[in-house]
């Protein structure tokens, strides 16, 4: 808080008569008579007790007479002394530190009294918080009637970027109109500090603010002869700790290899014909190998990147689902597939007017959904990411034996997930670690659901010294060109992988590293987690690393 600063005006009042310091004096006051000689009276004794005390105790010493002893004259004395330097220090004291320290100077005088009577400032708060928890500073008038429009529903929110040409400021107006439809003020989420064209028609549509999350990194990830940090966004305490163990075991035991067994996205358009029969005509048609050609020179002249690579398609009743997989670059290629899939089901109609195409997506795909299909025929990447840890290393790093891991694995991974009726949950945790890089590195979020599919196996080699570990993750989703890959955050974690943008000599090469090190960082994770449950430390790692001693209901 600012301090008021206040210079003396000649001839001025006194401060504080009359203003409830009638009891302070201020140099140069004029003082009343009953108090002068009340003064007088205390300094008189002051400095008659004074005197006293000195002279006998200069006679003790002399007399070598010990210092504490003392009569009845000397105990007035003392008591004389300290009653005088108490009055007069209330009296006289205030004026005299401040005439000291400033000097006889006024200005100084006035800037310490100032100072006395303002109150402590307030903790220095983040400054992205600044602006989003201070108080509202007055908008200009053209942006107060915008405002008003919004909030009275003349102006659609969504129309602000482009009416207006400038991102940050329809940012502004809109968490104004929220603010005054809602009444909340929504602190904590910060405004300024965000590139908002960056994300204007390709990464979230009428933005108020944005959330900040923390990341950290795990590694070495000693991966296919590769020292790896891996960037992980996540607030869940542990995790990235837990993580960082595996990477340990693994980098102490010679690292992990990995293999990309299958590389294509899919999308399974629905059509409805008016029998059976048509449908399955259809089917015919896309299935026989005689037809791929044609096909694939259709469904490829969209894009440079997306090539066919196969049909597969189911009926239900009269309805046809086709399943189209391509490869698409670097791009994780749902629009690259989508746009395919329109130019073959265009072209398909002149053969099949009787076609009636439902929708572009019909849950054959399978998109966003934990599906069977998915962990039978894979999507995206098909991963396999594999280990053998030293003895020495599960018994120092991971605290625990092959074989409490081994038994573990079979009755928790294996027959717990059967027991549950999991589909493609035969783990302990992956999607933790997907989920993590994947907001990291600016992936869809949402395709975790089908990238955290994973299978993991553990079993006893070398005459059951040491652990052999795999994770089978058949439909990684991911790209490195796109989305929100290209955010200068999630971009920034991409290159501290080595994999920002487009592999121009190699087109998807980049994609598919990045799906062996989603890989590679869930073979660490499980290795982790399983041996912490193996050595019953999971609790405690919890209660130590994720749990906040930090009151929240005390913070502003």
């Amino acid at each position: 808080m600012a301090v008021e600063v206040r210079r003396r005006v000649p001839h001025a009042a006194p401060r504080g008569r009359g203003t409830g310091e009638k009891g302070r004096v201020q140099a140069g006051d004029a003082l009343p008579l009953p108090i002068r000689h009340t003064n007088l009276i205390f300094s008189a004794l002051f400095a008659a007790s004074l005197a006293y005390l000195m002279r006998r105790w200069r006679e003790k010493i002399r007399t070598s007479t010990p210092l504490h002893v003392v009569g009845l004259t000397e105990i007035f004395a003392i008591c004389g002394l300290v009653a005088s330097l108490i009055y007069l220090l209330s009296f006289f004291g205030i004026a005299f530190v401040q005439s000291v320290v400033s000097n006889s100077d006024d200005e100084d005088e006035d800037f310490l009294i100032a100072s006395a009577q303002a109150p402590p400032p307030k903790p220095q708060q983040c400054a992205l918080l600044q602006s989003a928890g201070a108080a509202p500073e007055k908008m200009p008038e053209e942006d107060e009637e915008i405002v008003a429009g919004v909030v009275a529903g003349k102006i659609p929110s969504y129309v602000l970027e482009t009416r207006l040409g400038d991102c940050r400021r329809a940012a502004g107006i809109r968490r104004e109109a929220l603010r005054r439809i809602t009444g909340r003020e929504i602190h904590g989420l910060p405004l300024d500090g965000f590139d908002y064209a960056s994300i204007l028609g390709q990464c979230c549509e009428m933005p108020v603010g944005y959330v900040q999350l923390p990341v950290g990194v795990a590694g070495p990830l000693v991966l296919d002869g590769r020292r790896l940090y891996v960037p992980m966004a996540t607030t869940e305490g542990c995790l990235i700790a837990s993580t960082n163990r595996g990477c340990k075991a693994i980098a102490e035991s010679g690292g992990a290899s990995s293999v990309v067994y299958r590389d294509g996205m899919t999308r399974a358009p629905v059509a409805r014909f008016p029998s059976a029969r048509r449908a399955a005509e259809l089917k015919g048609f896309l299935e026989d190998p005689a037809n791929f050609d044609t096909l694939n020179v259709v469904f490829n002249r969209s894009s440079r990147f997306a090539r066919l690579q196969g049909v597969k398609c189911a009926m239900a009743g009269r309805n046809l689902y086709m399943r189209f997989t391509c490869s698409t670059g670097d791009a994780m290629g749902m629009n690259m597939v989508s746009k395919g899939v329109q130019n073959v089901l265009d072209y398909l109609q002149d053969d099949f007017p009787d076609m009636d195409v439902i929708s572009i997506s019909g849950n054959f795909c399978s998109d966003k959904k934990s599906a069977a299909v998915n962990w039978i025929e894979g999507r995206g990447k098909s991963v396999v990411c594999e280990a053998v840890i030293r003895e020495e290393v599960v018994r120092k790093v991971l605290k625990t034996n092959v074989q409490s891991l081994v038994e573990l694995n079979v009755i928790k991974n294996l027959a717990g997930s059967a027991v549950a009726g999991a589909l493609g949950g035969f783990n302990a945790h992956a999607s933790n670690i997907v989920t993590a890089i994947f907001i990291a590195t600016g992936q869809d979020p949402a395709q975790n659901v089908e990238s955290s599919q994973c299978i993991t196996m553990l079993e006893a080699v070398n005459d059951g010294r040491d652990l052999h570990i795999s994770v089978t993750m058949p439909s990684i989703e991911v790209g490195t060109v796109g989305g929100g890959t290209q955010l200068a955050s999630q971009s920034a974690c991409l290159d501290l992988l080595g994999v920002k943008g487009a592999n121009r000599e190699s087109p998807g090469s980049n994609a598919r590293l990045l799906a062996t090190v989603v890989a590679g960082a869930v073979l660490a994770g499980e290795l982790s987690l399983i041996s912490a449950q193996a050595a019953g430390h999971l609790v405690q790692s919890h209660m130590k690393y994720n749990r906040s001693s930090r009151d929240m209901s005390k913070v502003a």
